[in-house]
């Protein structure tokens, strides 16, 4: 019995060095400055470590400048016009869209009402067909990072672009044409360019034109050169729907374009 007791200490004690050796106790303060060491070290490594992700970490593109290019607004764009005048040749200039912009004229394109809806997809389809005319440089310039952009509206962005790049504005749009040259930017009003292409008369000269509709005052008549000038003929009101000849009297020049007044020969 006695002997078996002392095999069975035995055994036990050959367990518990095998177990020392497997899970060998450290002192808890040994634990303790090793952690403490750890912890110093990546700390000290973890400025080292931050300039590394800064380095890999590649800041967001710029948009590339583009000198003396015409910007083109919402209005320009679904109003049309000045896709002709491009296809002309007259214009030259890289045509440059803001991203603010077609990401508006998306908008209006999905918009809920029908004619803002079929204007907005006209401005798509026409950006689409000058994109695929040859020899016209088309890009759209994507938004900056700055900080100050996320307080701009649409209108704002533009004159920002316009400005720095030294470039103009193309619109439709009064108002923005006025608030664009506060801001030192020029911009060209397409409506502007249009009246000064319209046909030039003069007080004296002689006119054959087709009376359409009354004017304000009941004895005048109204009518229209192919331009679209209008002609208020004086007592043309008994002549809706006639040719006539009618001599120009005198020439008015308003915000809207030129008005002609005319009698009749």
């Amino acid at each position: 019995m006695v002997k078996n007791k002392v095999t069975k200490n035995n055994q036990n004690e050959e367990k518990d060095k095998k177990e020392e050796k497997k899970n060998p106790m450290f002192p808890q303060n040994l634990i303790s400055m090793l952690a403490d060491e750890v912890a110093k070290t990546v700390v000290e490594r973890m400025p080292h470590l931050l300039q590394r992700q800064r380095k890999k970490t590649k800041p967001s593109p710029k948009p590339k400048k583009v000198e003396n290019a015409m910007f083109l607004d919402t209005s320009a764009i679904i109003d049309g016009r000045i896709f002709d005048v491009v296809n002309l040749g007259l214009i030259n200039n890289i045509l440059v869209i803001p991203e603010s912009i077609l990401l508006e004229l998306k908008r209006i394109a999905d918009s809920q009402d029908a004619v803002k809806r079929e204007r907005g997809r006209k401005g798509l389809e026409m950006l689409e067909k000058l994109k695929k005319t040859k020899g016209i440089k088309l890009m759209v310039m994507p938004e900056g990072q700055e900080k100050k952009l996320e307080k701009m509206d649409v209108d704002e962005k533009l004159f920002y672009y316009a400005k720095i790049n030294k470039g103009r504005i193309i619109t439709c749009d009064y108002n923005l044409e006025k608030k664009a040259n506060i801001q030192g930017v020029f911009a060209i009003n397409v409506n502007a360019l249009a009246n000064c292409l319209k046909v030039t008369a003069v007080p004296g000269e002689s006119l054959h034109i087709k009376v359409q509709h009354v004017g304000k005052d009941a004895n005048q008549g109204v009518g229209y050169l192919d331009d679209g000038t209008m002609i208020v003929i004086e007592n043309g009101s008994n002549e809706i729907g006639l040719d006539i000849d009618v001599v120009i009297s005198r020439v008015i020049q308003t915000s809207a374009g030129r008005i002609l007044f005319a009698k009749k020969i």
